[in-house]
């Protein structure tokens, strides 16, 4: 069987199918550290007897679909060795508990692409929980060999502020999950993948029209700003994260403007931002908080007030940055 290469969030994976958007790794993993097995479901025969047929319901989505159904739903083996996905649109994953392999299956009317949609998103996302990495929801922009993070609400602009620093000529690390690693006392971001998914408005913001950008699914509205073209580019190291800027109220009078927080403030604020925290137990919340802890008091984490002027994006940008060099000097 053919097997596909890939490296994302600093870790090796193979696919029986190729995924699209991602670049294929130049060369082939002998003992890949995830494997994706995409169109297929688990053999259920590989289970533990007891396991077969023995399930408990652990999270259910309060976001629904037009017809009422929840977005998501979470099963798990008694023992919880296995975690079972269902979307709303009926696509499931099947993920171990040690996060090292994926099943992936969708209905007929879907396609791949579409279940790539959530892969790169919330099932990776979780598996880098399982396998220990803290994730925030943000983006990353890279500032030569230094890098920081924009944190926020949804529609706050995390995507959206990476995208224009991409179009000034910075390199993105990573949209949407930005995995932390700890070294020796400083935090690394891994690199995601090359593209940013943004909304239309978004588009039309950055690029004067909703359709200057392709769709990530035909049937989908969000767009695919591709990294390494037009300019644009994507950091594909692992770089330290020198700074953290959660995007906060847009101001109408004045604006772009930076205020300094305290490390107490800055992690409460971090806490609401992370990745999968509602898939989180009681041992993995104790460990994101700790790990949380370390990075408010030993990075610059700032509230950044954009505009509410839509063309000041790039004013945005400039603000963030003179205050980087400030504060990193």
């Amino acid at each position: 069987m053919e097997e596909f290469h890939y490296s994302l969030f600093g870790l090796s994976l193979s696919s029986n199918l190729p995924i699209p958007g991602l670049p294929l790794w130049n060369s082939a993993v002998a003992h890949p550290e995830i494997q994706l097995r995409l169109g297929v479901a688990p053999d259920i025969d590989l289970l533990p007897q007891s396991e077969r047929h023995s399930k408990k319901l652990t999270y259910v989505s309060v976001y629904t679909d037009d017809l009422g159904r929840p977005a998501l739903r979470v099963w798990e083996t008694l023992q919880g060795d296995f975690l079972h996905f269902v979307y709303s649109d009926a696509t499931e994953f099947w993920l171990d508990r040690k996060g090292s392999i994926v099943w992936a299956t969708w209905p007929d009317q879907l396609s791949l692409e579409n279940a790539t949609s959530y892969l790169l998103g919330p099932v990776l996302g979780f598996v880098l929980r399982l396998r220990g990495v803290v994730c925030l929801h943000a983006s990353a922009v890279a500032f030569a060999n230094r890098c920081v993070a924009f944190v926020g609400a949804a529609g706050a602009g995390k995507s959206t502020t990476a995208a224009a620093f991409a179009r000034l000529g910075q390199a993105v690390v990573s949209d949407d999950i930005v995995g932390l690693i700890e070294r020796e006392g400083r935090f690394f971001v891994l690199p995601a993948y090359p593209h940013l998914c943004l909304w239309p408005e978004s588009v039309k913001m950055l690029y004067g029209s909703a359709d200057a950008l392709p769709r990530l699914v035909h049937d989908w509205d969000k767009r695919r700003l591709a990294l390494g073209q037009d300019g644009t580019r994507f950091e594909n190291r692992m770089l330290p994260l020198d700074a953290v800027y959660i995007l906060g109220a847009r101001l109408s009078a004045v604006g772009p403007e930076v205020n300094a927080i305290s490390s107490s403030e800055a992690l409460l604020s971090l806490v609401p931002n992370t990745y999968a925290t509602n898939l989180l137990d009681r041992d993995m919340r104790a460990t994101e908080f700790a790990v949380l802890g370390r990075l408010a008091s030993s990075i610059p984490v700032r509230i950044v007030h954009p505009s509410d002027d839509p063309n000041r994006i790039e004013d945005l940008c400039r603000v963030i940055r003179a205050d980087f060099e400030t504060q990193n000097a």
